[in-house]
């Protein structure tokens, strides 16, 4: 969002309450959760598509823990595409801080504004320097200051140190920022707001109870052959079968990185560019020089492909 952007849409107040920042629900019930997610090619189960709605409808902050590559940022991303939604995504990091989550000033902007206005006594400079004009706004405001639909994403909070959490309680919990040169933004309305987890430590018991939980875990071999057919249309039933069967087996072994949902669905685009769509080996199963030489797109470790190499009897 740009500097004019924020000040079209911000909303400046002396105090905030949640009654500032209204909700504006975006989806009538569960099976329209379903039916719109799955329109922008994300299958939700009952439980995301619960989850999804009454975050939706209460306004409340939805937690998203699990494996890493299960579905939890990709998530976030449906719901802003099935509601026209923009979304507005923070990238947690060990080491991030309020002016990379929040705001900051542009300093350079402002000496030069100083220095282009001439001598004047400090409490005329101030009046201008801090005002939106010399603002970057960075997600969190961004996300509060926009009065249109917005999604905001929260991924991998786990990552961020735990001071972080206790600004994330702040803003979460009026929709509100105080900026103290120039007061409190209040979002004009509320943003559905989804905090995702790959629960790398333990989050504070102070932020969980701001938010709503979902756990998402590997789909089922049915779910991930639904979700295969959606996203590669071209792969062949047979293929799909003994695609998500293998990735099931290795995701049982004692490995680093288990293989994601998106690996999967890139391992079946590279068995069809390899033409194993075409031909396949009797029995119905892939050829196990095919399975050797590709295991490189699911698994990303050497100690992983070894002991995947091993326990499938590769060879």
């Amino acid at each position: 969002m740009t500097d004019s952007t924020t000040e079209q849409n911000a909303t400046t107040h002396s105090s905030a309450t949640q009654d500032a920042a209204p909700i504006v629900p975006s989806f009538a019930a569960v099976p329209d959760v379903v039916d719109r997610l799955r329109a922008t090619g994300y299958l939700a189960d009952d439980a995301t598509a619960t989850s999804t709605f009454l975050a939706d409808r209460l306004g409340k902050p939805l937690l998203v823990e699990g494996p890493a590559g299960v579905g939890k940022t990709e998530l976030a991303r449906a719901i802003a595409a099935a509601t026209d939604a923009e979304l507005v995504r923070l990238q947690c990091y060990e080491g991030i801080d309020e002016a990379r989550a929040l705001y900051e000033w542009n300093h350079a902007k402002q000496i030069l504004h100083i220095q282009a206005t001439g001598t004047r006594d400090w409490a005329e400079a101030k009046t201008d320097i801090f005002s939106e004009e010399f603002l970057l706004p960075r997600p969190l405001l961004t996300a509060i200051s926009r009065t249109d639909p917005t999604v905001l994403l929260i991924d991998e909070v786990d990552k961020a140190d735990v001071d972080v959490e206790g600004l994330l309680l702040e803003v979460l919990s009026d929709f509100a920022v105080t900026i103290p040169e120039m007061g409190t933004v209040v979002a004009s309305r509320r943003p559905i707001v989804i905090l995702t987890s790959n629960a790398t430590r333990e989050l504070s018991e102070a932020l969980k109870r701001r938010c709503l939980y979902l756990f998402i875990d590997f789909p089922d071999a049915a779910r991930e052959k639904e979700i295969l057919a959606s996203r590669v249309p071209n792969l062949p039933d047979a293929l799909a079968s003994e695609l998500v069967r293998i990735v099931g087996v290795l995701r049982t072994l004692d490995i680093r990185k288990k293989p994601s949902v998106a690996e999967t669905i890139d391992w079946a685009n590279t068995l069809l560019a390899l033409g194993a769509g075409e031909e396949r080996s009797k029995g119905g199963r892939l050829d196990e020089g095919l399975i050797a030489r590709t295991l490189g797109v699911v698994l990303k470790h050497r100690p992983d492909l070894k002991t995947a190499v091993k326990e499938l009897k590769l060879g």
